[in-house]
């Protein structure tokens, strides 16, 4: 992190402007973007008072800018990992993620990562916080992501996720037969017991997921399930409490569930499954720079397909 530390006052002749584009102008060294995000943050600030980039400047104000800058860390390198991309403009992308990718590089994964492969793809994720990630997927989690290009396109869309306006969507497999769809409002924290696993707790964050079964099978369910919020571990920690653990889960309560008399081939595949049986599948919202309405689905990859197959054909 780079500290900033900049005061300016408002020429007279800049009176009636706004206070983004009058910012602009006097902190020439920082993009529209950056002085945005800190006016919204509070960073920038007029005679002392945090403020909203539209309001207008009468002249002669005081602007301080305190804030914190992102310096690209020297474990970020720019590495050729294969991205498949559903969606890409300008101003963000949007992927999907296999199972065994890691989102971010960490004292356990240095390299090999998403952002990796990001800073390879497009230098300009090398000047954005957390390379324009504003969300992530657990590494054995496999789906779609979307990914910011720019700082405003970065800040809108932490924004959408933060108003509960961007739609994500997951298909899993569970172990047991789920009776009915249900509604889980739960609050996660971390297991005060086990520090890498997250649980129910009554002082935790508010998680809510709605779940509904798209179809049972002799001992299992696919489920489809919508986050309304975005915890770690949520659709996992949820699935567990209601009684329902992934299918290959170990770290959230699977038991290696089998269909009863099954035949060698399926119980070769369950108990072989490398992975929770979770899968991103659908997200949307509204493009933060065009207004468009964007809709992009990632296809099962093949483990998770070939494990729902199997339960299938069991059915008979």
């Amino acid at each position: 992190m780079d500290s900033i530390s900049e005061d300016k006052v408002v020429p007279a002749e800049q009176a009636g402007e706004r206070i983004d584009k009058a910012a602009a102008h006097l902190f020439a060294d920082f993009s529209r973007a950056e002085l945005a995000r800190w006016i919204t943050s509070g960073e920038l600030t007029v005679d002392g008072k945090a403020v909203k980039p539209r309001e207008k400047l009468r002249g002669g104000e005081h602007l301080t800018l305190r804030a914190q800058r992102v310096v690209r860390e020297a474990w970020q390198e720019a590495q050729p990992i294969e991205l498949d991309i559903l969606y890409e403009d300008e101003h963000l992308l949007v992927i999907n993620k296999p199972a065994g990718l890691v989102v971010h590089p960490g004292a356990g994964n240095p390299s090999g990562t998403l952002v990796n492969g990001l800073l390879n793809h497009r230098d300009a994720f090398s000047r954005l916080p957390r390379a324009g990630i504003v969300h992530r997927l657990d590494k054995d989690t496999s789906g779609v992501m979307v990914i910011a290009a720019d700082e405003l396109t970065q800040l809108r869309l932490s924004r959408l996720i933060e108003q509960r306006k961007i739609s994500r969507e997951y298909e899993c497999v569970a172990e047991g037969r789920m009776v009915a769809g249900v509604d889980v409002d739960r609050p996660i924290g971390r297991d005060p017991h086990v520090r890498t696993r997250q649980a129910i707790v009554e002082e935790g964050k508010p998680a809510q997921t709605q779940f509904r079964v798209l179809q049972r099978y002799r001992a299992h369910t696919l489920v489809h399930a919508r986050l309304q919020t975005g915890r770690t571990h949520q659709i996992r920690v949820h699935m567990q409490s209601i009684g329902y653990p992934l299918v290959g889960d170990k770290r959230y309560g699977a038991r290696g569930k089998l269909p009863p008399g099954c035949e060698p081939e399926l119980i070769h595949l369950m108990q072989n499954f490398p992975r929770q049986a979770l899968h991103a599948k659908r997200i949307a919202f509204e493009h933060p720079i065009s207004q468009a309405q964007l809709e992009v689905e990632a296809t099962w990859p093949e483990d998770f397909a070939g494990l729902v197959a199997g339960l299938q054909a069991d059915v008979g």
